[in-house]
């Protein structure tokens, strides 16, 4: 009995120990220290819609006028705007600042719709079972509100210049007011709001400053077709270029030349003779706007989130421990200490991989707008193969048309999507440093890594070994130099110590396939969120759809706006437009000529070096637009194998019989050709041009 009362007692103290830690010592739960309630702005959002609203579809009507009127007026125009085309995204000239601005600007806009209550602002308190049908049309929506912003930049006129500064200062204004009055929102977190509106703070506020500049300085007069972007470019490519190579240039480059190479390669540069084309530049810097939005989206969902369980922290996580059967300590209030720190290093750890994956995506950015420019300057020489793993035609079809419209999107979202596994992944990865090597390093205990690699410390030495054994005998015992050359030798030693170490190589290609594994895995993370790359192999690459999108957009790009074909296209209406320059110029050239032959000149045949100069500049020509991938289907060879081949497959030629003989009588000319000095009169060689 006595043993029974001695075992008794202290089980009675320990459930009274409970009993008055719950109920006499218990505090009450403590209320958040600051709730934020919903704000009405006193600049009601329902009313300044239906009154933007209402303006822009006045403006838009005013445009739609004033564009027809020009379009009467001028008569034959190159590259007149109006109102359902006011920019030209094939146009490598174009302004491209105002047209991102307004592309950002929706994207911002559509992006807070995620979690936004009311995602139209005509309605409050919009019931859950119709949200979603709300954020359809809200996709709609929105676009349409910022499209008079677009028509009124790039319609070239001065109205439209009035009209873009009003509704930019009444949109910026509007959205100040109204974030001054609530900067606090109970969404996610209370400063989301506000942090979320700051692009579009910053693109309005460029809207605001680039459309007075615009008005200032006037529509532009010289256009597409016009500007001197793609005679410069043909300049460049006609351009001698040295081919005496200096011998800093064979030598080759030291190790810290190389290792400079490698960021070099990943900063975008600009380049005077090289324009990026609209649609890319908008794809860039939407994807800025994309990576701003979702690191703001990751860090508001779960940093506020540790720091509300890191301030609710006390002498009850003892207690929760000691459930699962973990003891930190025996004192709770060091228990309490090694809680909050442990949920400090947490919240850094994310942290941290947060910002690694936007300096990731930016570095993956850079990289894309170099190999941009590579593949696009590549496909205008006619290298197919530099993209394609075959042979592929330059030219528009319905998959290059539906990739070319909405590649811009597909950009945003695979940026959204890969810096959000990016977090994930670097995260893990940051735990797995801190609290499996780090933290057991630097207080000496909970060292199990260390251990399981103590006790395998014979398995990997002996696997180093055998590595650096082969390395060492195929460098010094199996490979012979004799006169600059390689060869195999002492074949059987060779064959012995590769029968012997058969076995050994099997744990080390265990090793090689996991770390092949990591590795790609890694590669693939990386680089999710480039489309101008397959994470596919080469031969499978069509299979990856990112990289489809993107090469059929280089596809329509390059097919339309290759700038040898737009200054070829230049020439030729300058010289159909009565008084066009070079339609002048050919015109004083034959009144010069006609006026020194009717003097009685006696030098009526040109020198050898002006026919020679003559015909090199044609040939010069004539190979440019041989090897321009959007002529390929006018030249005579290809329609002819086109014209063959539909005889082998039993299909009748497109073309009629009058215009085979024609294409028969008349000869291919082919670039392999050598020019030969012609002998004609100046006249006869003008009808032959």
């Amino acid at each position: 009995m006595n043993n029974s009362k001695v075992e008794y007692e202290p089980f009675e103290y320990s459930y009274y120990d409970y009993s008055d830690w719950y109920s006499n010592n218990a505090e009450p739960t403590q209320p958040p220290k600051e709730v934020i309630l919903p704000c009405d702005p006193t600049a009601d959002d329902k009313l300044f819609h239906i009154c933007i609203l209402s303006i822009s579809l006045a403006v838009m009507l005013i445009l739609a006028v004033l564009s027809r009127k020009n379009k009467l007026c001028q008569g034959f125009t190159r590259g007149s705007s109006s109102i359902f085309s006011p920019a030209n995204f094939l146009d490598q000239t174009q302004k491209k600042g105002l047209v991102m601005a307004v592309f950002g600007l929706v994207f911002s806009k559509l992006a807070m719709l995620v979690i936004t209550p009311d995602p139209l602002p005509f309605s409050k308190d919009t019931p859950q079972e119709i949200k979603e049908y709300m954020k359809i049309i809200a996709i709609f929506y929105y676009p349409v509100l910022f499209y008079p912003l677009l028509v009124c930049g790039t319609l070239q006129h001065k109205a439209g210049y009035v009209f873009g500064t009003l509704l930019s200062f009444s949109h910026f204004g509007v959205l100040v007011w109204q974030k001054f009055d609530c900067p606090k929102t109970p969404e996610i977190y209370k400063f989301y709001a506000l942090l979320g509106s700051l692009p579009q703070l910053a693109c309005l506020a460029y809207l605001c400053v680039q459309f007075p500049v615009l008005f200032v300085k006037g529509p532009k007069t010289d256009e597409d077709l016009d500007s001197s972007y793609y005679t410069n470019y043909v300049k460049l490519l006609l351009k001698k270029r040295s081919s005496a190579v200096s011998s800093s240039d064979t030598d080759k480059p030291t190790l810290a030349k190389r290792i400079l190479e490698v960021p070099k390669s990943y900063i975008y540069i600009p380049e005077k003779v090289f324009r990026y084309p609209l649609k890319l530049a908008v794809s860039a810097f939407v994807s800025c706007v994309a990576m701003y939005h979702t690191a703001l989206l990751l860090v508001t969902l779960v940093v506020p989130t540790l720091h509300i369980v890191r301030a609710g922290i006390d002498e009850n996580i003892a207690f929760l421990l000691l459930g699962f059967g973990i003891i930190l300590s025996d004192d709770r209030m060091e228990v309490v200490q090694i809680v909050t720190f442990y949920t400090w290093l947490l919240e850094v750890c994310y942290l941290c991989a947060m910002t690694l994956s936007c300096l990731v995506s930016i570095a993956m950015l850079m990289k894309s707008m170099v190999l941009h420019r590579s593949n696009l300057k590549g496909l205008y020489k006619g290298d197919i193969y530099s993209l394609y793993n075959s042979q592929k035609t330059i030219r528009p079809s319905k998959p290059g048309v539906v990739c070319w419209m909405g590649l811009t999107g597909y950009q945003a979202a695979i940026i959204c999507l890969g810096m959000a596994i990016q977090t994930v992944v670097f995260f893990i990865c940051f735990l797995f440093l801190v609290f499996l090597i780090i933290i057991p390093v630097f207080y000496g205990r909970n060292i199990i890594m260390f251990e399981i690699a103590g006790m395998a410390w014979p398995v990997w030495l002996t696997l180093v070994l055998v590595t650096l054994l082969q390395h060492v005998t195929a460098k010094f015992v199996f490979i012979k130099k004799e006169a600059g050359t390689r060869d195999l030798k002492n074949r059987e030693s060779l064959f012995l110590l590769t029968y012997l170490l058969f076995l050994v190589n099997i744990v080390v290609g265990f090793i090689v396939a996991i770390w092949r594994m990591v590795i790609t895995a890694l590669y693939n993370i990386l680089h999710l969120g480039r489309m101008d790359i397959s994470l596919l192999h080469r031969t499978a690459e069509s299979n990856d759809p990112a990289y489809r999108y993107y090469t059929h957009f280089l596809k329509v790009e390059v097919s339309q706006s290759h700038p040898v074909l737009k200054a070829f296209c230049g020439l030729l209406l300058d010289m159909m437009v009565e008084g066009g320059r070079v339609g002048q110029k050919i015109k004083d050239a034959e009144e010069a000529c006609s006026s020194s032959m009717l003097s009685g000149s006696q030098d009526n045949k040109p020198s050898k070096a002006s026919i020679s100069r003559r015909v090199r500049a044609r040939w010069q020509l004539l190979y440019t637009l041989v090897n321009n991938p959007s002529l390929l289907g006018s030249r005579k060879h290809f329609q002819t194998l086109q014209t063959a081949d539909n005889i082998l497959n039993g299909t009748p030629s497109r073309t009629s019989k009058k215009d085979s003989m024609k294409e028969a009588a008349t000869p291919a000319v082919t670039p392999a050709a050598e020019p030969v000095q012609s002998t004609e009169t100046p006249a006869s060689q003008e009808k032959t041009d």
